[in-house]
């Protein structure tokens, strides 16, 4: 106080005035001192969302990680769901990441969260084999991983996004089958190893090297992709990704505050987006979200959606009697933690309108009791609205008929909109699991597109009745193919789709289309009775619009065959000796 009083004395100012400055300028200088020592506050996320940061002792971490991972790692069709949250800093623990699992970093690039020690997918089988390790993720965050490799043993639906690896990644265990997979915006700073992994989309990554090859491999947009032409080694590169736009992700600043990053669309692009740090976008507040919880009824979150609110839809299993209704232009609906929609009356569980730039991400979609005609809806039929400047997304976006109880659908998902981007998907009707039979799990359809200039990257579709695509518009573009057929037809009537063709294919381009584009596609059949074939795994018009690059078919069963890869072209799979027909391009 003398200190002050010594500098009143020496100015004009009035003493009281300038003492009101002072503290003021003190008190603000407090509050910032405050706000930047004081933990960001935590959204209700609900008890299966977990955040740490990097304060919280390790043991502590780890415990809580190793408590999930014994429910996870083994609970193929369980009902738990969780999501592990790390806010920016540095993390020691070993993270083993198990089914309905995902683990995410908060910060604006992937180097804000850095975990030193390990993060692993491990197989779910005996024998190294990972060929049903599904349904578990990582994005955001940076590993330095304990010895220098980080393992990452996954077959489908496992989002592998936004990753810095500073060391080499694996995607095998001790290589034991394996059957993905999906890598996007990530680094590897040294070698990525392929494995035995049958077949592989990589998009906008970038890598010391790559080794490894089976039937398979997709590098879209890829810096340093590896070296060969196919099919031996089995590579199609595709320089430049035509347009794309990064999945939404949380975020926390430095300030504590929460939002969801929303990227910026992307044209002609190659490797990652956060070079440069954050990857450009923008960021829209949490509090603009409506935090859903399983509690919530589909009249409650379209309730919400109808307010103006976008959905933040929390771990867990959500019961609809009514799908959810998005119609808003911009809207995003982002599940965490594989959240699950499952309609209980047969309807869909989302539609969404013919409208700008929405999108859809990380949801699982199960089939209900009742036979849902669709359970994505995509635009109204017969639309002629376009979208290419601010076009609908939908980010791994996953659907399940049977395997966790009886699920029936005609059709899983449908596009009717124009100009609609689809970053990973896999549509998978049950070849295992719980009510799964001809007639129990039922789905004629895994995907329709009615609309034109649909663009798809990585898109896994299995095991439909019928047609698994069925592709109506024109301008279509899919980057990576992978499809198993159904695995238990009971008889060849059964599985007849016309007069002299045996079953139906897998990728149906219908006779009006003129334009249509596939790279790197592979077909495989497990008949499970003798004398049930498959006439062509692709059906397409002949029109030199219509052209397919790199197509591979396989008979990974002792029964049964493909007979032709495209239309009359390719010739038939065998089993003794093996023979995997390949046709490298059409027409």
């Amino acid at each position: 106080m003398h200190k002050i009083g010594l500098v009143l004395h020496r100015i004009n100012t009035p003493p009281w005035r300038l003492l009101f400055g002072i503290l003021s300028v003190v008190a603000l200088t407090l509050a910032a001192s405050a706000r930047d020592t004081k933990a960001p506050s935590r959204p209700d996320f609900g008890p299966n969302v977990l955040i740490f940061d990097s304060k919280t002792p390790a043991p502590t971490i780890q415990q809580r990680i190793n408590k999930i991972y014994a429910i996870e790692q083994y609970s193929e069709f369980s009902k738990e769901r969780f999501a592990v949250l790390f806010l920016p800093g540095e993390y020691h623990v070993d993270i083993p990441v198990g089914f309905y699992t995902q683990v995410l970093g908060l910060g604006s690039s992937p180097d804000s969260v850095h975990i030193i020690g390990n993060v692993h997918s491990d197989a779910a089988h005996e024998n190294n084999n990972a060929t049903t390790t599904f349904w578990r993720a990582v994005e955001g965050f940076s590993v330095t991983p304990t010895g220098g490799t980080m393992q990452w043993a996954v077959s489908q639906a496992v989002p592998f996004r936004r990753i810095h690896v500073r060391g080499n990644l694996v995607l095998h265990q001790h290589r034991g089958w394996a059957s993905g997979g999906w890598m996007s915006d990530s680094l590897v700073d040294g070698n990525t190893d392929s494995g035995t992994q049958q077949q592989w989309i990589s998009r906008n990554s970038e890598w010391g090297s790559w080794t490894g090859s089976n039937w398979n491999m997709v590098f879209v947009g890829v810096k340093n992709p590896p070296q060969g032409n196919w099919p031996d080694p089995p590579y199609t590169t595709v320089e430049k990704v035509p347009i794309s736009r990064e999945k939404p992700f949380l975020q926390v600043d430095e300030d504590g505050k929460w939002s969801v990053r929303v990227p910026s669309i992307q044209r002609g692009s190659a490797g990652i987006t956060w070079h440069d740090g954050s990857t450009p976008g923008k960021s829209i507040p949490l509090d603009q979200f409506y935090i859903a919880h399983p509690s919530d009824s589909a009249t409650a979150l379209n309730a919400q959606l109808s307010q103006g609110k976008h959905l933040l839809i929390t771990p867990g299993i959500y019961d609809l009697t009514e799908p959810i209704r998005v119609t808003r232009p911009d809207s995003i609906v982002l599940g965490l933690g594989f959240a699950t929609l499952r309609p209980s009356k047969g309807t869909a569980a989302i539609t969404v309108a013919d409208a700008d730039g929405i999108v859809i991400a990380g949801l699982l979609l199960d089939a209900g009791p009742q036979v849902s005609p669709v359970l994505v809806d995509v635009g109204p039929e017969g639309t002629k609205t376009r979208h290419a400047e601010n076009p609908i997304l939908l980010h791994d976006i996953f659907f399940r008929v049977g395997g966790a109880g009886v699920g029936r659908t005609q059709i899983n998902l449908r596009i009717n909109s124009n100009d609609v981007i689809v970053d990973h998907t896999w549509i998978w009707r049950a070849d295992h699991g719980d009510g799964v039979g001809w007639t129990s799990n039922t789905s004629a359809n895994g995907l329709v597109v009615n609309g034109n200039d649909v663009t798809i990257y990585g898109l896994f579709v299995e095991h439909h009745q019928q047609f698994q695509v069925v592709w109506n518009g024109n301008g279509g573009r899919t980057y990576f193919y992978q499809s198993e057929i159904p695995y238990d037809p009971p008889d060849q009537p059964s599985y007849t789709s016309a007069k002299g063709t045996n079953g139906w294919a897998s990728y149906k381009v219908s006779d009006s289309v003129t334009t249509h584009e596939a790279w790197g596609l592979g077909i495989y059949s497990v008949f499970e009775e003798p004398h049930v074939v498959l006439s062509r795994a692709i059906e397409v018009p002949r029109t030199p619009g219509v052209r397919f690059h790199h197509i591979i078919t396989v008979a990974l069963g002792n029964l049964g065959e493909i007979s032709n890869v495209i239309d009359d072209i390719g010739g038939p799979t065998a089993i003794n000796p093996r023979f995997t027909p390949k046709v490298a391009e059409f027409p």
